[in-house]
């Protein structure tokens, strides 16, 4: 198992979405805890750290993974249109 961390930039863009979409994706950021690379998930390319992209619906879960500590660092959360900015 993987330990969630979750930057607090993170939460206050989860803190803005509606009830229903931020639940659908507290739910996927808890499955990264088992599987942090699940099927559909893909690595970023172009860019410095080694960002990993998850989808839940119309809206992106941007995050790292640390095998060594086996740590899953949640950078950004966001609709697809403004995460990439």
């Amino acid at each position: 198992m993987y330990q969630i961390v979750i930057k607090p930039s993170a939460k206050k863009e989860l803190r803005k979405l509606s009830v229903q979409v931020a639940s659908s994706i507290a739910l996927k950021i808890d499955s990264l805890s088992k599987n942090p690379r699940p099927e559909g998930c893909k690595k970023l390319v172009n860019n410095k750290e080694e960002l990993w992209r998850v989808r839940v619906g119309d809206y992106r879960i941007l995050y790292t993974i640390d095998d060594t500590v086996r740590i899953v660092d949640i950078q950004h959360v966001g609709n697809r249109r403004d995460i990439y900015k």
